[in-house]
């Protein structure tokens, strides 16, 4: 079974919580709350993205399932699919902003990356190495050995 926080409500409540909260950062495309409910939307985000991604009627059907809303549906499916239709993964981004005066709770925004107004610019993807060729066994074997240094003869001159 998968690991989730339960941020302090029975599971009916907690579930229509995290599905409303979906629901707003895929229409308005940033939103603040703190930062362990926006640990938990950031995993169901990436899902929703990942959904719209794949476009097929029965991943229409799941995203139906959780977001609300068609205009939200719609806007997985179209808008968010094509922008990150390169992207491997990592679709959102959670910024720490500042401390509740009324309980103290750290707060954070989180919000898809690659959009206009966006709080931070994504960081350009670092290239990949070029592979490297396997070696031979034999080869590779020869080149670990370690040979030690020839011995230096120590002078011990007395010329002082």
């Amino acid at each position: 079974m998968t690991k989730f926080r339960k941020l302090g409500r029975p599971a009916g409540h907690r579930m229509s919580m995290l599905r409303t909260m979906v629901s707003q950062l895929v229409k308005h495309e940033r939103i603040e709350t703190t930062v362990t409910k926006a640990k938990e939307v950031r995993r169901l985000a990436d899902n929703m993205v990942q959904l719209g991604k794949e476009g097929s009627l029965a991943a229409a059907r799941r995203a139906a399932g959780f977001v609300r809303g068609d205009d939200v549906l719609h806007k997985i499916f179209t808008e968010l699919a094509y922008r990150y239709k390169d992207r491997a993964g990592g679709y959102t981004r959670m910024l720490r902003t500042r401390i509740r005066v009324g309980d103290a709770a750290p707060m954070a925004y989180i919000e898809f990356i690659d959009r206009e107004n966006e709080l931070r610019q994504s960081k350009p993807a670092t290239p990949q190495p070029p592979p490297r060729v396997p070696l031979d066994p034999w080869e590779r074997s020869r080149l670990t050995r370690q040979y030690a240094p020839p011995k230096e003869e120590k002078s011990s001159d007395s010329d002082i």
